[in-house]
């Protein structure tokens, strides 16, 4: 059953935009979307309701880290097989306890079409008659939104809040030492692995998963970990299986399930990463709110249960402060 508009529209009002609880459980590091405090070797990361786009801050969804708090913790648990992860428990709707990794300095991002509206998404390469992305050479005669010869990892620097991540390859990695060929190839392996499965297990709910953006640590024996979230709506963009052809064969966009909604709706305001975004009126918060909420529903096969208590108290009180 749909959620409620009018509980959508009251939520607005009471999102959980910022946390400090550093005395309780340690040094805070503010991520554009996640609270994270470590202490005594684990990393409590609250998942808030900020959305970014264009690697900006740019204001609240109501639900929204609820609801990818609840996705990461699905997918967490369903490809705990495939690679390891550093969840130890998900103790409040938008909290979750993991083990203190040390951070890959890559973002591992992997790409299944030939799409995207950013000033860096491989379609707009690709449309400027670039043939050589991240490392990859890509073929003649594509279309935009087409299926890749085969899914690309397409690594990306990692910026400061604020700043532009940057395109890179495996060659331009490797040439700066930011990690070592073995870690490299090791991790691209167990990125396209958990792809591969992520894209089986949405073909079965009816969607297609298109691209994600994977974090993954060492833990303290030096095993790569996956961290942080993964196959959310924030770090995927998913498209509706039974639209796909339709689109393609029209000519039109394929029906998104994420935020590139968000994404749309400012360029369509003619904002694209440069100068202040313009803020989101409610009615565009309450339709992301619904999308993110009907992304966990066709994801997980489950009802999702909105928990309307005000955020803080509740998490304090899980997380026994």
């Amino acid at each position: 059953m749909p959620i409620d508009p009018d509980l959508l529209r009251a939520q607005c009002a009471k999102t959980l935009d910022r946390t400090d609880f550093a005395a309780a459980l340690g040094p805070k590091y503010e991520g554009k979307v996640r609270d994270c405090y470590v202490k005594e070797g684990k990393r409590t990361i609250v998942v808030t309701d900020r959305i970014s786009a264009f690697d900006r801050v740019l204001g609240t969804i109501p639900f929204k880290g609820q609801v990818l708090n609840q996705i990461a913790a699905f997918w967490f648990e369903r490809t705990r097989e495939v690679a390891p992860n550093h969840v130890l428990a998900v103790p409040d709707p938008n909290v979750m306890i993991g083990r203190e990794c040390t951070g890959v300095p890559i973002e591992f991002v992997v790409r299944g079409y030939l799409t995207g509206v950013t000033s860096t998404s491989i379609w707009t390469a690709y449309e400027k008659g670039e043939r050589v992305y991240c490392g990859h050479r890509l073929p003649d005669g594509l279309r935009k939104h087409e299926r890749l010869p085969r899914p690309l990892l397409t690594p990306t620097t990692k910026a400061e809040q604020g700043a532009h991540d940057e395109l890179t390859s495996r060659e331009e990695v490797l040439a700066r030492g930011v990690v070592g060929a073995d870690l490299y190839d090791r991790a691209e392996a167990l990125v396209l692995r958990l792809f591969s499965e992520g894209q089986q297990w949405a073909e079965k709910q009816g969607l297609i998963l298109v691209d994600t953006k994977y974090e993954l640590g060492l833990d303290a024996s030096g095993h790569l970990v996956v961290i942080d979230e993964i196959h959310t709506p924030d770090s995927s963009r998913y498209w509706y299986l039974d639209t796909y052809e339709r689109a393609m064969s029209g000519g039109s966009d394929p029906k998104a399930m994420d935020k590139e909604y968000v994404r749309r709706w400012l360029a369509d305001q003619g904002y694209r990463g440069e100068g202040t975004p313009p803020p989101l009126p409610d009615d565009v918060r309450c339709e992301a709110a619904r999308r993110y909420v009907e992304t966990y529903e066709r994801i997980t096969g489950a009802p999702f249960v909105p928990d309307t208590e005000a955020p803080l108290d509740r998490i304090r009180r899980n997380l026994g402060l």
